[in-house]
């Protein structure tokens, strides 16, 4: 693990827990009743851990995302958030053959084939236009393929709402992808200022695309820590093809198309 990986980790798990500290339990029955209905058993540390992460984001995040929406124009950053896609294929392929998805394999293969020569490096994703849409695959979703539970739900330091699998699944993701060996050969420091610049533009980018979709969610929510959670439910139930579970809003992401077939 990269010096940047342990150190983000460590910050993250330690805030955690000293925030966790200070947190309360539920004590009624009826608060009692309502975490195990939405499986949300550390509720009372993710609201603390959320609204860290909320401060965060109005403190810098999101006026960081605005400065980059204003200095970058609309077709670079368009740009820019297709070639973060076409990284991410590798790790959609990986995972979608330890799932036994070999045709979702061979497709993201082609797809990462197509959009790295044709496309200019991942530029224009080129590949759609043979019919070759972009699949879903990580490996918190290998792991429900598997048979393992979600685990209770939880609010990561600076990453946000996920489950217990899902975190595992980030944590793998992130040893899974290729693109921090290839660039660290013969030199390790060079794998340190790609995760930064990679984990940097990657927020960016995401978060810039999603201004306007969570401030209307933020105010439009009596309880934000509960709608968020909502619409991550929801979203991932998408991605698993699982049934959801009510009508709340859901937030665009970048990384969202509808052209991907759910997992079923």
């Amino acid at each position: 693990m990269t010096s940047p990986n342990r150190h983000l980790l460590a910050l993250a798990f330690v805030s955690l827990l000293a925030l966790g500290a200070c947190s309360s339990v539920p004590e009624t029955k009826t608060e009692r009743s309502e975490v195990n209905i939405n499986d949300d058993p550390l509720e009372s540390v993710n609201r603390v851990t959320f609204d860290v992460n909320d401060f965060l984001d109005r403190l810098l995040i999101r006026p960081m995302a605005e400065l980059y929406r204003v200095m970058i124009p609309p077709p670079l950053r368009d740009r820019i958030a297709a070639i973060l896609k076409n990284m991410d294929e590798p790790v959609i392929m990986a995972n979608n053959m330890l799932q036994g998805e070999f045709s979702s394999a061979g497709t993201s293969f082609s797809r990462l084939v197509i959009n790295t020569t044709l496309g200019g490096g991942g530029m224009f994703d080129v590949a759609n236009e043979f019919k070759l849409y972009r699949q879903t695959g990580d490996f918190g979703q290998t792991l429900h393929t598997w048979g393992v539970g979600s685990g209770p739900y939880i609010v990561l330091p600076l990453f946000g709402p996920s489950t217990a699998r899902d975190a595992v699944g980030l944590g793998v993701d992130s040893v899974m992808s290729p693109w921090q060996y290839i660039v660290a050969i013969g030199n390790t420091q060079t794998k340190d200022t790609f995760f930064i610049t990679d984990m940097a533009g990657t927020a960016l980018s995401k978060r810039e695309a999603n201004i306007e979709a969570l401030d209307a969610l933020h105010q439009g929510s009596l309880d934000f820590y509960a709608q968020m959670r909502s619409v991550y439910r929801q979203y991932r139930a998408k991605q698993l093809g699982e049934p959801l579970a009510n009508d709340s809003p859901m937030f665009d992401d970048y990384d969202a198309d509808t052209s991907i077939p759910v997992k079923h």
